[in-house]
């Protein structure tokens, strides 16, 4: 061994995700593990479904639909979820809606194999989905903090985010040679029975009570919710910058036409992986975020980033430069959210971490959602390459207005933040009583 190793080992490991979330909680793992296998197959979905529209429709604008069916439910179920999340048991209320969520990969199963599918179930099971996907989200995003120690969950966000990314990687990149050769109701099935051992692996966890302080679901309890959000302006930050990076830049709607464009039908599922791949290569990579103190200095930087990398895939003509950009989008957008996770999960109380949770969920959700049909839209009246590229020029300036008009953000540091300092001192006083218990 060189005299350099020891130093090249510890320069390897500092670079490697930190597993102390993991290797310290059972409910940790559990949920981790659940979330990896479900994901997976949600992927499979998230191809199958615009592609089935593409086959039944032709029409970038009936793809692009797929966000207006979904746009109502997610707001409405995911504000009444962050809700739900803090006044009932969590653990229970993520369970059902798991459940339910594949007695709709089962309906959309036995839509494909019928010999006319038709189109309108595609856009209830989507407006359905949404709707348990937004009561689901705040209830998980709200469990973490229970279950991760404080300073440890940084790096527990860096490891759903791996988890994510391990599916959204593998998911497309097998939905396309599903969906080619064994048809698109070989990918329904294949969700359908991951959402089955993704109920059975939560079963074990831990019942996770609402807070005694918690308020009960209504009007009121979400519109403190709201004021506290409101209140804290370097939030809002996040939330605003994830809106503009998501409405003005997701490019999935039309991903399908791109790859028509291109002549390059073969590459649809590589695209798909793309994003996930370049957020995965972060994943791993991650050490290095426990070490970075100014988050939403990052989260403006990689939204702007990410801006400019799907512009580059809009203007490149070679699906291979296509597929490079998308990867380095993906990356930048897992930085952003990385960091988000962190100034959410480290500076929200307990008692309101389930609806401020449906904000979130409402920022990182909603741009998406609208964005796709911003982007069918655009590509229906300019062309497909253009809506690419215009939207992530657009996403990179309304990134920089937006760090100009939030001072708040950029001058976050988790070091001095006093939400942070309050919370992490809330965490340590409650450590022995739960040791206790």
């Amino acid at each position: 061994m060189t005299a350099d190793s020891p130093a090249s080992a510890s320069r390897l490991r500092a670079l490697l995700p930190d597993l102390t979330p993991w290797r310290a909680s059972a409910d940790f793992r559990r949920l981790w593990v659940s979330g990896a296998i479900s994901t997976f197959g949600s992927f499979l979905t998230f191809v199958a479904l615009p592609v089935q529209l593409k086959e039944l429709t032709d029409s970038t604008v009936a793809v692009g639909a797929i966000g207006a069916v979904e746009l109502l439910p997610l707001v409405l179920f995911g504000l009444y979820g962050g809700a739900l999340a803090d006044a009932l048991d969590k653990r229970r209320l993520i369970i059902w809606t798991e459940a339910g969520q594949g007695l709709l990969s089962a309906a959309l199963l036995l839509n494909a194999l019928l010999p006319r599918p038709a189109v309108w179930p595609l856009y209830v099971v989507a407006a359905l989905s949404s709707a348990l996907v937004s009561l689901q989200r705040p209830a998980i995003d709200s469990l973490w903090p229970r279950i991760v120690a404080h300073e440890h969950l940084p790096a527990a966000g860096a490891l759903n985010s791996l988890r994510w990314t391990v599916g959204g990687v593998a998911g497309p990149a097998l939905a396309g040679v599903v969906v080619a050769y064994a048809g698109l109701g070989s990918a329904y099935g294949a969700d359908l029975a991951t959402f089955v051992v993704s109920v059975a692996l939560m079963i074990p966890i831990a019942a996770s009570p609402a807070s005694h302080e918690a308020a009960k679901p209504s009007l009121a309890a979400i519109a403190e919710g709201a004021r506290y959000a409101w209140s804290r302006k370097e939030l809002l930050g996040t939330y605003a910058v994830d809106l503009a990076a998501m409405f003005l830049a997701m490019p999935l709607a039309v991903l399908p036409f791109l790859a028509d464009e291109l002549d390059a039908n073969w590459s649809l599922g590589l695209m798909y992986a793309t994003v996930p791949l370049g957020s995965m290569v972060v994943s791993l990579t991650s050490g290095w975020t426990s070490r970075v103190h100014r988050h939403g200095r990052m989260v403006v930087l990689s939204a702007a980033l990410w801006g400019v990398a799907i512009a580059g895939a809009g203007v490149v003509g070679n699906v291979w430069l296509v597929l490079l950009f998308l990867t380095v989008a993906g990356g930048c957008d897992m930085v952003s959210g990385i960091f988000r996770g962190a100034m959410w999960n480290q500076t929200i109380p307990d008692e309101l971490r389930g609806r401020l949770a449906g904000i979130e969920l409402l920022s990182y959700s909603i741009g998406p959602t609208v964005g796709q049909v911003r982007s069918g839209g655009f590509a229906a009246w300019w062309g497909v390459r253009t809506s690419v590229w215009s939207g992530g020029l657009l996403c990179a300036g309304a990134v920089g207005l937006l760090a100009l008009c939030l001072p708040g953000l950029m001058t976050y540091d988790v070091r001095t933040n006093e939400h942070a300092l309050r919370l992490r001192d809330r965490r340590t006083a409650a450590a022995p009583a739960e040791a206790q218990a």
